[in-house]
């Protein structure tokens, strides 16, 4: 089914978006010529996605789940979220409150996403890898009202819940829906509203609650256009990528259905290559977000078959490198388009081979609309080749509000009006951005960003444990893997029945995704003059 270029509503979300079917690829400094944005003071992600999109194209299919040879029109999901959000509505969810949801890729996942925004509520995604630990602190520390969760996985890990938040299980969800009516009227949320909590891992102490307003959305969109290389009027897209983190929810699942696309869900636990491949071909994916290990993994594969309609490949969180940037392009039939970003302000900088050729091991150009800078320590612009850190100017659309009850993290965030990313870099005369190194300790392995004080507080339970510091070691396959050092209590000593008894306490603790894939016994650890770990000494 075709929208036409008419029915394309004239959105106020940036210039050539009015009428993206005009838009010819131009090289990115004409394109931010062209730029401009413009945030409306009224503004709803569920409004701007799936209401627009039934308005246009009501008979599209907006989300494909070839597991249950389920699928779900514009027209449809709107309906459905309306009715979800006269049922959460009955249950008391008022504007403002958090509701974690806790579910793999689905119709419900995405139904309670936008039945949580067109109550002016907040939605908390949760990742099901999490364990008990994990998933309580986030639900305890945002103040959830209600957990909507997978019931397998929730009766699996049978977590101490506080009576206060109340539970919907999935399974439930579509049947509560045939008493609920289809229509609802959206709250009247402004842009700089509140609209997503979203927990990402930190070094210096619990992970922090990123508060995304609803006009987020509006600042990732120049950047899906082109990583996505101008896609045309219909669309096929699938990751991989948890909707629990921005990825999959933000560069993917909502993006494209600000454009009227096409989704795919698929629910699995673990990243399958051959799996990943055949559904490229049987669903005519036409745009995939791949995350590095989900590459490294195909390219074990060896030669395969390019899928047939795929437009775009893109990737993001880490430097893909030469070798693994040609074997796509020969077996997948396209160039890879990084891009660069974090969850309190993503999708900033990248590359659309479409517009601008690919500098290999670069991280791209800013996207239209973002001023990026390399910034030296006392908050000012370097001139090129000049290392320092990456930050964004800010107002920006895409910067978050702040962190979710930690004003004093918000505040050490920003210097002056750039908002730091904590990473390294510079740039080189033509405005292309290089990664240099974390300026912290983070983790990421396999497409997750792991904090180590959270794995470290885990093995810190059992009774073995003395000290322990984690950190993240070069790794081919998934970028860095987690190796734990630990100095054992008096009397103890380290086994390989030990190893594990501490690999699955992580594991029931905080997640498969963040287990130490190898233990090291130690007699001691570096500190510092005042008892802080030097994790850089572990790293070898």
């Amino acid at each position: 089914m075709v929208c036409t270029i008419a029915e394309y509503p004239p959105v106020g979300v940036y210039l050539w978006l009015v009428n993206p079917l005009l838009l010819a690829p131009a090289p990115r400094a004409v394109l931010a010529q062209q730029f401009r944005w413009e945030v409306p003071a009224f503004y709803n992600i569920a409004e701007a996605t799936v209401t627009q999109a039934a308005a246009r194209c009501p008979g599209r299919v907006a989300l494909v789940e070839p597991q249950l040879d389920r699928k779900t029109t514009f027209a449809e999901l709107e309906a459905l979220s309306n009715r979800l959000a006269n049922a959460l509505q009955a249950r008391g969810v008022q504007p403002g409150e958090r509701v974690g949801l806790w579910m793999g890729q689905s119709l419900e996942l995405a139904l309670a996403h936008l039945a949580v925004y067109k109550l002016g509520a907040i939605a908390l995604p949760l990742s099901v890898l999490f364990g008990e630990d994990a998933l309580l602190y986030r639900l305890e520390h945002a103040g959830a009202r209600l957990l909507i969760a997978d019931r397998a996985t929730l009766q699996a890990l049978n977590p101490h819940l506080p009576a206060e938040i109340g539970v919907l299980y999935q399974d439930e969800v579509l049947d509560l829906l045939q008493a609920a009516q289809p229509q609802f009227r959206t709250h009247p949320t402004k842009a700089d509203d509140p609209a997503l909590l979203i927990y990402t891992s930190g070094t210096t102490g619990k992970p922090k609650g990123v508060l995304l307003p609803h006009r987020t959305l509006i600042g990732h969109l120049p950047g899906f256009r082109l990583f996505c290389n101008f896609p045309k009027d219909e669309a096929v897209y699938w990751s991989a990528a948890d909707w629990a983190w921005i990825g999959g929810l933000l560069n993917v699942l909502l993006c494209a259905w600000a454009h009227a696309y096409t989704v795919v869900a698929y629910r699995t636990r673990r990243f399958d290559p051959e799996e990943a491949l055949h559904l490229l071909h049987s669903q005519a994916v036409t745009h995939t977000f791949l995350f590095p290990t989900a590459l490294k993994l195909l390219r074990q594969l060896g030669r395969v078959k390019a899928p047939p309609f795929l437009q775009s490949v893109h990737s993001g969180g880490e430097p893909l490198g030469a070798e693994l940037l040609a074997w796509v392009q020969e077996n997948l039939g396209l160039p890879v388009n990084e891009f660069y970003g974090q969850t309190e302000a993503n999708l900033l900088v990248g590359n659309s081979y479409t517009t601008d050729p690919i500098r290999a091991g670069s991280m791209g150009l800013p996207y239209p609309g973002h001023q990026v800078e390399i910034l030296d320590e006392a908050g000012q612009p370097l001139p090129p080749g000049a290392v320092g850190e990456i930050a964004l100017r800010t107002p920006d659309p895409v910067a978050f509000l702040g962190y979710w009850n930690n004003p004093q993290a918000t505040q050490q965030k920003f210097i002056g009006p750039y908002l730091k990313t904590g990473d390294l870099g510079h740039k080189d005369e033509a405005g292309y951005l290089w990664f240099k190194a974390r300026a912290d300790d983070l983790i990421k392995a396999a497409g997750y960003r792991i904090s180590p004080f959270e794995v470290e507080e885990a093995l810190m339970h059992h009774p073995a444990v003395a000290m322990v510091a984690v950190v993240g070691v070069p790794d081919a396959e998934r970028g860095q893997r987690i190796v734990a050092h630990i100095k054992l209590r008096e009397g103890q000593s380290g086994s390989a029945a030990l190893t594990q008894a501490l690999q699955e306490e992580v594991r029931r603790r905080v997640g498969h995704h963040a287990y130490p894939r190898e233990v090291h016994y130690v007699d001691a650890l570096p500190l510092t003059p005042t008892g802080k770990i030097q994790r850089f000494k572990l790293r070898g």
